[in-house]
């Protein structure tokens, strides 16, 4: 009988002792809230969204212009303008450190974007990737939110009848 009551009290210290390690960890978690930052001058810095440690994700929002030719536009209403939002660069490295995915949203409800075709879907994807995430060192590309890589995209396609596509391919 004392045999069953140790091993009973082994298993109960044992999920005692584990339970701080799986329910401490803020990145380790696999799921979370996600929260758009970029457009309400009254919410805060980048870095004060992550500090907050609500959030799994945060979308930077938006890019409002892009496609058919269009020059791409990065609206953050006010937090900065390109190229003064390379110093959100470290703030995007303080939220990755901490975890937190940081993605870049696509689209917005005052917008213009459209994809006309799929080498059009192409050239925005590349643009993506050598500007937003893990692209080349091609100077042709700047990157407007500094030198950290952005975790990924999101799609925030709110124009009704827009031709965007959600199957863009990054290889």
């Amino acid at each position: 009988m004392a045999a069953y009551y140790q091993t009973c009290f082994r298993m109960i210290l044992s999920i005692l002792i584990a339970f701080p390690l799986f329910t401490s960890s803020h990145s380790q978690k696999p799921y979370g809230i996600s929260v758009y930052w970029g457009q309400n001058g009254n919410e805060g810095t980048l870095r004060d969204a992550c500090h907050s440690c609500n959030y799994k994700y945060v979308s930077v929002a938006f890019l409002t212009t892009f496609g058919s030719g269009q020059v791409h536009v990065l609206n953050l209403a006010g937090h900065c303008s390109p190229p003064a939002c390379t110093t959100l660069s470290s703030d995007i490295q303080y939220c990755q450190d901490l975890g937190i995915q940081v993605l870049l949203s696509l689209g917005g409800s005052r917008g213009t974007y459209e994809l006309s075709s799929p080498e059009d879907a192409r050239q925005v994807a590349n643009y993506l990737w050598n500007t937003f995430l893990g692209g080349t060192d091609d100077p042709g590309y700047v990157r407007p939110l500094g030198n950290t890589p952005l975790n990924g995209v999101d799609f925030d396609i709110d124009i009704p009848g827009s031709t965007c596509w959600v199957s863009i391919c990054l290889k």
